[in-house]
């Protein structure tokens, strides 16, 4: 036999093979099936496990409670950088309604919605930062969750970047150095 003819009667019986897999049987998710007594093509996930990556034992971080009640303190220790990116996040996420400096008078304000709570009220600043974190996580009122918008690092850094906001309220001018002066200028 020459190699040319073995070389394309090899290619062939390849061919010929995976034609087998592709109209072989399969089941697809969802799909009925004889195989199991439930008619079911799928399997639930045995109890007790979870999928890889989705183990959230802290609940001080991903739901900002600790025994059901909302948090104080934040989860790890926050930084300049930290509260960077918490403005940048506030920003993109929730400035549009509670403005650049959390008064609510945001771009949809402005356009006719109704006006959010000042984060600067009196109420609002005497909330946990538990409660900032769950608002963003699960919604509240008319605002809809953004949990699966943003992450959960940067849901803290906002809820700190919130926090400064208020802070920076409460601080009488004189209490402040010649340089921080300066910077308000």
């Amino acid at each position: 036999m020459r190699p040319p003819v073995a070389i394309a009667l090899l290619f062939a019986t390849t061919l010929w093979g995976c034609n087998d897999m592709y109209d072989g049987q399969k089941i697809k998710p969802l799909e009925e099936s004889s195989l199991f007594d439930n008619g079911l093509s799928s399997r639930p996930l045995v109890e007790g496990t979870v999928p890889r990556g989705e183990a959230r034992l802290d609940d001080h971080l991903y739901l900002g409670r600790v025994d059901g009640r909302l948090v104080e303190t934040f989860p790890f220790p926050v930084s300049d950088q930290f509260l960077s990116r918490g403005r940048e996040r506030f920003e993109t996420f929730c400035s549009p309604c509670h403005g650049r400096l959390g008064d609510g008078t945001g771009m949809i304000v402005q356009r006719g919605f109704p006006r959010p709570n000042s984060f600067h009220s009196d109420s609002l600043r005497a909330k946990p930062v538990g409660h900032y974190y769950d608002v963003i996580l699960n919604g509240f009122g008319r605002m809809y969750s953004y949990a699966p918008s943003v992450r959960l690092e940067d849901r803290w850094a906002i809820v700190a970047y919130i926090r400064a906001l208020q802070y920076s309220r409460m601080v009488d001018v004189s209490d402040l150095s010649e340089s921080e002066r300066a910077n308000l200028r």
